[in-house]
């Protein structure tokens, strides 16, 4: 490339950013104006200030946790009805069975709470505060894959590409701590996790807004965030001296170009300096009293697990962390379900229970939404071979059940507390309780009793 053209791509480049600039800037105008000349009020004042969204990677058996079926123990060894079945989609894993046996849970079930919630035994905590938590147990999607699934419960589309969740909590709400991130994101692997079950950066990505509200994740050793220490013999001055040399670059860089994004990496950098003493105070829990952890479980004091991620989330939240976002892998029980789920619910029953519980005794519930739940169900027929003590489920969308917390929710609640199939045409949304689509698996016109 000669010097001439590279000059011309210059300029190019620096009309387009300039432009862009302007487009952008007129279009917020345009928003702010609106804003400004209508009312914004709704029927209740918001209360949430953060949110905490404890997500269950896989799809966790609604059949086996919190919607009690005692229908299906009659009909358990029954092979699934065409008429029931109709158009469902099945997953490629069970599109070949063919037998498709109705399949009761294990587990026992009890009511607990004011609401009379069924839960089952696999969840005694969670049980212990029923009276906290309103359970969803509507909840429905058209995806049948992890990756879509995955990617509409973090983003409200099954295509990538648009911003989180947290993003557009962080890029709403700003940030009520100059120190930490906006949105923050941890992993922990399951007992019963699979060896391929990946979960991507991008469901914790910015889209197309600005790149400072893309999740920061927490690691579970070593640094807690990627090059968060100093390099060797480059001491906290030193690393003062350089970032402002690269701030007075980057600043003459954006004059030239207008580009706001290089206004979003100056302030990354500054994030990522005082990061430097707040996260390492964030993730020190040497002043957490022996009964904190006594009440989040064993493996509290074992970074990197559900259980310390719940606590760490607790103190994010006192510190002004607007989304904290947790994943728990492993729920994804095409086989030995019965042994894996136990699994799964001793990394998250105590620990999620204690956050609860925790967040109300420090007067932080009232203003933190906590979400509990995955990307879809599992399906009421077994996968695989159906056994006296063993069985698997397939993916299944059509209902399942997630709970929520504190927030301004209102507790004690079960929407949509019996599976009566109504259509829409019939009852209002607060009192049907699916689509008018067929929600052939969940067997959704037998009542709970």
């Amino acid at each position: 490339m000669n010097d001439r053209q590279h000059r011309r791509d210059l300029l190019r480049h620096a009309a387009l950013g300039s432009s862009g600039f302007g487009l952008g800037q007129l279009a917020l105008d345009s928003l702010l104006a609106g804003e400004s000349s209508t009312n914004q009020r709704t029927h209740f004042a918001a209360k949430a200030k953060r949110v905490i969204y404890l997500f269950m990677h896989g799809g966790p058996s609604q059949i086996d946790l919190f919607d009690h079926k005692p229908e299906l123990r009659k009909r358990h060894g029954e092979e699934l009805p065409e008429s029931v079945r109709g158009d469902q989609r099945l997953t490629g894993m069970t599109s070949g069975q063919k037998s498709l046996p109705v399949t009761s849970s294990l587990f026992n079930f009890r009511q607990h709470g004011e609401s009379g919630a069924w839960i089952s035994d696999a969840l005694p905590q969670t049980a212990k505060i029923a009276n906290e938590l309103c359970f969803v147990r509507s909840m429905h999607t058209e995806a049948i894959n992890h990756d879509p699934a995955v990617t509409l419960m973090q983003t409200g589309h099954q295509q990538a590409g648009r911003p989180s969740f947290g993003a557009w909590a962080s890029y709403g709400l700003g940030m009520d701590n100059r120190d930490l991130p906006a949105f923050v994101v941890m992993v922990s692997r399951g007992s019963a996790a699979r060896p391929a079950d990946p979960l991507y950066s991008r469901l914790w990505g910015s889209g197309f807004l600005p790149s400072n509200h893309q999740g920061v994740a927490l690691r579970s050793s070593g640094d807690p965030v990627l090059y968060l220490s100093n390099a060797a013999g480059v001491d906290r001055q030193t690393r003062r001296d350089q970032l402002d040399v690269l701030a007075g670059l980057n600043g003459l860089q954006r004059e030239q170009q207008r580009d706001p994004e290089i206004a979003t990496r100056i302030a990354q950098y500054e994030m990522a300096f005082r990061m430097q003493t707040a996260v390492p105070d964030l993730t020190d829990l040497s002043d957490e009293m022996e009964t904190t952890f006594e009440a989040y479980g064993p493996q509290s004091r074992q970074p990197g697990t559900f259980a310390a991620n719940c606590l760490l989330a607790r103190r994010m939240a006192e510190r002004g962390v607007r989304f904290i976002q947790l994943y728990h892998k492993g729920w994804d029980q095409h086989y030995n379900l019965p042994s894996d789920l136990q699994l799964q619910c001793r990394d998250v029953d105590q620990p999620a229970a204690a956050l609860i519980r925790d967040l109300k005794q420090r007067g932080l519930l009232d203003e933190t939404l906590v979400v509990w739940g995955g990307e879809f169900g599992r399906t009421t027929y077994s996968q695989g071979k159906l056994e006296p003590t063993n069985y698997g489920r397939d993916h299944h969308g059509g209902c399942f059940t997630m709970w929520l917390a504190g927030g301004g929710v209102k507790p004690g609640v079960v929407y949509a507390k019996r599976t009566t199939f109504v259509t829409t045409s019939s009852a209002t949304p607060f009192t049907s309780t699916i689509s008018t689509r067929r929600c052939c698996t969940c067997w959704a016109w037998i009542t709970n009793g």
